[in-house]
């Protein structure tokens, strides 16, 4: 039977991957590329989750589900109001990535993928984020790549941020037109 559901009408980009690949910065320049709304999705975590990574405890499952589904909760918000929507969530798991896109048909998943040396210096200069560096291990130990079935893509984070908003915005066009 053909699938007879409707396409998204709204197009909503989570840019995921481990911390210091330069998301947020990513995330900014894609929202403003296409001039839609940027949600930080770092933002959206509990308080407690917050002083947890900012002791240099690592966030477990049960600490992470409150948090994906106000991601979720807010992508369906700007699914339901008809408008596109650039977010920022690591969404290192697949299971995590699985919530975001139940029921979002508009979600479209961008890896910024950054190799562990260029993730150590970034953290290393990075200031006023409660994310310590001691934590990149743990997410490159809990992150499980974008798979084939996947709607998205991986994009390197080694070069400048224009750059993968560039490749995002080739991307997305391409994926506009099929």
């Amino acid at each position: 039977m053909a699938d007879t559901a409707p396409p998204p009408t709204t197009v909503t980009v989570v840019v995921m991957g481990v911390s210091g690949t330069g998301k947020s910065t990513v995330g900014v320049g894609l929202a403003e590329a296409l001039g839609c709304d940027f949600v930080e999705g770092d933002d959206l975590h509990p308080p407690a989750n917050v002083e947890k990574m900012s002791s240099g405890t690592p966030l477990e499952d049960q600490d992470r589900w409150p948090w994906l589904r106000a991601v979720a909760d807010r992508i369906g918000a700007h699914e339901a109001a008809g408008t596109d929507l650039v977010i920022t969530c690591s969404a290192l798991k697949r299971s995590y990535r699985d919530l975001l896109g139940d029921g979002h048909p508009s979600v479209w998943f961008a890896h910024i993928d950054t190799p562990r040396d260029v993730l150590v210096e970034r953290l290393r200069q990075r200031k006023g984020h409660y994310m310590p560096g001691s934590l990149l291990d743990s997410q490159l130990a809990t992150l499980e790549p974008l798979a084939a079935d996947e709607p998205g893509h991986a994009y390197s984070g080694q070069g400048s941020a224009q750059q993968t908003v560039d490749a995002l915005l080739a991307e997305l066009e391409t994926e506009r037109r099929s």
